[in-house]
């Protein structure tokens, strides 16, 4: 099992911890059970919940079991945290048919095969039947108001114009209530969320302890905003969503393209999986050379949200339109991004075919160079050789006795080259 505490740690997940030392220690030496949960206000995530989510995606890498809580009760409330008025009442309908889309677009990120692995689950079902006044005996005599009162939340709408509703008062209580509920039937011990819900995170944490005598845990993630202080996840036109029938596929790769320069590194940690010493390298890239790494970034957030041939649409579309940041592929990554560029450069070049039977018998390198018109006659290209000015693939041709094989073509492709830009494409017809 990976040290799930270091991955999260190295890539800039954690904010606040219940228990430091205990959660380092469970994640790191024992397969724990975590949640994570979103409210169906919406039929769509946008890319502000997108922190949890890559979370929890770690979280499983590494051998833990991710529950993801969809709020189908609690959706009915509306969370106050931070919120400066109340949110609009949605009907049952509406919010089981939010809960179901973003139960799909979870699905993008982590492995749901197996129950062993990953459980989607909605805290409707189980508070949808609770009673009034058997929760209130039950559950209500754990909470304290004068504590509530203290959350910064609650602080915030309470000082609001608005105020904050008693019903919105109840959504504390709720979402600790979720935690019990979790950790007595499917035995999960941590709960994870961002910045803003640590006061109800550290209310379930205690509950949990009170009602079920065991310990559980909380952990937070920062809240991620911009220079101006704009919270993540909103462009000019607002939220970046992941439906693409709200946000289009190009526009969410062209979100990740325009970041500010100083954000790199900290996004490609935290939305990417690439390796933290790539990370780190291609995010403190000087400028103008720091556009690749934003390249990098866009592509790889829209491939985990969108598939990799949406994202190399989009790469190829915004690359049509501005130019890539890199078009001689000097930076070096180990982004899938690397290979789609190429594929495109290689498309644009002229192309000569090769019969699947001339390259299994093998083709004289020398008759192949004049076929493809990288040399004019069989002298120019046994010159060209000697000279060492012929490459197969990136490979310098050493020899002119060599024979071009079935083996030297990559996916069907091979790319034949005489000097630096008398490039040719050889193709298995």
């Amino acid at each position: 099992m990976n040290n799930a505490f270091t991955v999260l740690q190295e890539r800039g997940f954690f904010y606040q911890l219940t228990d430091e030392d205990v959660i380092r220690d469970r994640l790191t030496n024992h397969r724990v059970t975590f949640y994570v949960g979103f409210d169906p206000t919406a039929d769509s995530l946008h890319i502000g919940h997108l922190l949890p989510v890559m979370a929890a995606r770690f979280l499983q890498q590494c051998g833990h079991r991710a529950i993801m809580l969809v709020g189908g009760g609690t959706a009915m409330i509306g969370d106050p945290s931070f919120k400066t008025e109340s949110r609009q009442m949605l009907t049952v309908e509406t919010i089981g048919d939010n809960a179901a889309k973003i139960k799909t677009q979870i699905g993008r990120y982590l492995d749901f095969a197996t129950p062993d692995k990953a459980l989607l689950v909605n805290n409707g079902d189980w508070l949808g039947s609770l009673r009034y006044i058997e929760f209130l005996r039950d559950v209500g005599k754990h909470f304290s108001v004068n504590r509530m009162l203290q959350a910064e939340s609650v602080k915030l709408r309470l000082a609001s114009e608005t105020g904050l509703t008693f019903l919105e008062f109840n959504y504390m209580l709720l979402q600790a209530y979720d935690f019990y509920v979790l950790a007595r039937d499917h035995q999960c011990e941590f709960q994870f969320g961002g910045q803003d819900q640590w006061g109800n995170i550290v209310a379930g944490v205690d509950l949990t302890r009170r009602m079920l005598s065991q310990p559980v845990y909380g952990a937070t993630f920062p809240l991620l905003t911009n220079s101006a202080g704009q919270k993540f996840g909103k462009s000019v036109a607002g939220a970046v969503w992941l439906d693409p029938a709200r946000t289009s596929v190009f526009d969410f790769y062209q979100f990740w393209r325009n970041v500010e320069d100083t954000e790199v590194a900290k996004l490609m940690g935290l939305f990417t999986a690439l390796p933290m010493e790539e990370v780190r390298r291609l995010g403190s890239l000087p400028a103008p050379a720091i556009n690749r790494a934003k390249e990098i970034l866009a592509y790889e957030a829209t491939a985990l949200a969108h598939g990799p041939d949406a994202a190399a649409q989009a790469y190829l579309a915004a690359t049509g339109q501005f130019g890539s940041a890199d078009p001689e592929g000097k930076i070096a990554t180990s982004s899938a991004l690397a290979r789609v560029a190429s594929q495109s450069q290689a498309d644009n070049l002229p192309t000569t075919t090769v019969t699947a039977a001339q390259a299994e018998a093998g083709i004289w390198i020398v008759a192949l160079m004049v076929e493809a018109g990288l040399a004019k006659s069989n002298g120019e290209a046994r010159r060209l050789i000697q000279g060492g000015g012929a490459y197969l693939n990136d490979v310098k041709v050493e020899s002119f006795e060599q024979t071009v094989m079935a083996a030297d073509f990559r996916d069907g492709q091979a790319i034949l080259r005489a000097g630096k830009k008398n490039v040719r494409r050889l193709v298995l017809g």
